[in-house]
């Protein structure tokens, strides 16, 4: 069964994240990613960023992702 942490892991290594935060309970998980490659981009095409760098994991090992993407500054108006 996949943990948080892996999924964490996974997201890091795919793509470049300046936050990354997963919770979950080993079938659906939610995440929280900052990442600088959101900058200009639909939340749609956020999520397509994210799944790229999860791959195939999200057919496999990944029931359910729920996720809330921020650029850096949207994170920092956010006041996080």
């Amino acid at each position: 069964m996949v943990q948080p942490d892996s999924i964490k892991l996974y997201i890091e290594q795919g793509m470049s994240c300046d936050f990354v935060n997963v919770v979950g309970d080993g079938q659906h998980f939610e995440a929280v990613i900052v990442s600088n490659e959101f900058a200009g981009k639909s939340r749609v095409q956020q999520h397509q960023v994210v799944y790229r760098a999860l791959g195939d994991r999200m057919k496999s090992e990944i029931h359910a992702l729920s996720m809330k993407t921020y650029t850096p500054e949207q994170w920092a108006e956010a006041g996080r």
